[in-house]
């Protein structure tokens, strides 16, 4: 809502506006436009990503964030899911995602399934076992080793202790 308002104050008409992504009704912005969305949302914390590469893994990024937050568990591999979404093959993407990010994609997705399963004992709704569950995880015992991995903490002393520390989601790296 925020990044509509502020393109709509500067004369444009947003036509779609999701995570990573804008689609405008104008079709082509001259340079002086680009400046001011920019800067504009610059001020909002927000960044404006125009090479292909960088579109790209902004867009990888937007699934695993979805699907790791937002959606219902999948049954099949991060690897075949993501190929379908982006129509690129999974090597490509790997590749690119290490050399631009500086970690593996299966490294960000655990980062993000940690950060999620931090939200999750925060809220004290789910067990453990239900967290693991719903995070994909085949076993608790393999979610605890990997939150302790990431976080040096076990789940249990994370809840326990109230140690509610987050990285917010763009953070994760």
């Amino acid at each position: 809502m925020v990044v509509t308002a502020e393109l709509e104050k500067l004369g444009l008409h947003p036509l779609n506006v999701t995570l990573g992504e804008v689609v405008l009704q104008e079709k082509k912005l001259p340079k002086e436009h680009l400046k001011n969305i920019q800067q504009a949302l610059q001020q909002l914390g927000f960044e404006l990503i125009d090479d292909k590469k960088s579109k790209l893994i902004e867009q990888l990024k937007s699934c695993i964030v979805d699907l790791i937050h937002y959606s219902e568990p999948i049954e099949v591999k991060y690897s075949a899911y993501l190929t379908d979404k982006l129509h690129h093959d999974y090597t490509y993407l790997s590749k690119l995602f290490s050399e631009v990010e500086g970690i593996t994609i299966e490294h960000y997705i655990i980062k993000q399934k940690i950060e999620r399963a931090k939200e999750l004992l925060a809220y004290d709704e789910l067990s453990l076992s239900e967290i693991a569950d719903r995070l994909g995880y085949s076993s608790v015992a393999h979610l605890s080793a990997q939150f302790k991995k990431v976080t040096g903490l076990t789940p249990t002393f994370f809840k326990n202790k109230g140690m509610h520390a987050r990285i917010p989601i763009d953070k994760i790296k």
